[in-house]
């Protein structure tokens, strides 16, 4: 049986509220077992730097400069992973001219790329977008590849039967078909991307919610350390979610199946003696053999009867 909406919702509230509880609890009880909890500040710690900071000018700058890295650098991503995700799976030369050198690259953490960055581009900014897309580039482009790779070759016939080309066939079969295999990279992206920037802007960057984290940490404010990662992960879960909702708008063609946690499909059991039954009656052939089956039955329960 599914939960109405608002008791979902009214769950999520209280694990939230569950998880922030045991974190007040055992950071004012100065919880010492094997992790120290006594270095940790306490939520109403964390939620007195929160305030203090959100009334401040620096902390939307920061939040502005980052949301700005991370939207150019992913809508970058979104735009290269795709294109070269179809190319490389469309088209064998285009595989074997990029295949070698982007398998080789793949592997390389994009924070690792911090130095390639300030030798290339002339400012901290733009090598943190180039860092950025980097980092959610090669999930969209892996995705994209195998979901187009994935593609049944039956739609791609039909189109060149009915005289569709080149463009047709990647319009109407291609892209559609790929589509959920291309979110599926985009949702991966996205938290990569979020990774990776702040790393950037913690040793590269002048503004930002990584840059000013990592000067909390130097400064030993661990309040504002707390702060920082409060809105990241905030900041992380509402552009996931957005990339999550327009995936599903834009594949509203596609089946949904309602998610049941622990619901089992019940199979009918079928019952044969009633067939029998009715087809001993119906037939006068089979009389004798449906009255030699009732006997029997019968012999079988008095031997029970006489075992008890």
């Amino acid at each position: 049986m599914t939960r109405r909406p608002l008791a979902r919702y009214a769950l999520r509230a209280v694990s939230l509220a569950s998880a922030l509880g045991l974190w007040q609890l055992l950071t004012s009880l100065d919880v010492d077992l094997w992790l120290r909890f006594s270095q940790f500040p306490t939520v109403t710690d964390v939620a007195r730097a929160f305030a203090d900071r959100v009334s401040g000018a620096d902390y939307w700058t920061d939040l502005t400069d980052s949301l700005t890295r991370i939207l150019t650098g992913f809508a970058l991503a979104a735009v290269l992973g795709v294109a070269t995700g179809v190319l490389v799976a469309r088209s064998r030369l285009a595989e074997d001219l990029l295949g070698p050198v982007l398998e080789v690259v793949r592997p390389i953490p994009a924070i690792a790329l911090v130095p390639v960055a300030i030798l290339l581009f002339p400012s901290n900014e733009q090598g943190i977008v180039f860092i950025t897309c980097t980092a959610a580039f090669f999930p969209v482009l892996v995705s994209t590849r195998h979901a187009v790779r994935a593609l049944t070759p039956v739609w791609e016939e039909a189109v060149r039967t009915l005289g569709g080309g080149r463009l047709r066939i990647l319009g109407s079969v291609v892209l559609p078909g790929a589509l959920p295999g291309i979110f599926g990279g985009l949702s991966v992206g996205i938290g990569v991307s979020w990774i990776c920037v702040i790393s950037a802007e913690m040793i590269s960057g002048q503004y930002g919610v990584g840059y000013r984290t990592w000067q909390d940490y130097t400064v030993v404010n661990y309040p504002g350390v707390f702060v920082g990662m409060v809105t990241i992960g905030l900041l992380g879960w509402v552009t996931s979610t957005a990339v999550e909702l327009l995936g599903r708008r834009l594949t509203r063609w596609l089946p949904r199946t309602s998610y049941v946690p622990g619901g089992r499909a019940r199979t009918p059991v079928p019952r044969l003696a009633a067939p029998v039954a009715v087809k001993a009656e119906g037939n006068p052939e089979n009389q004798p053999e449906a009255q030699h089956q009732g006997h029997d039955e019968r012999e079988q329960g008095a031997r029970d009867e006489h075992l008890v």
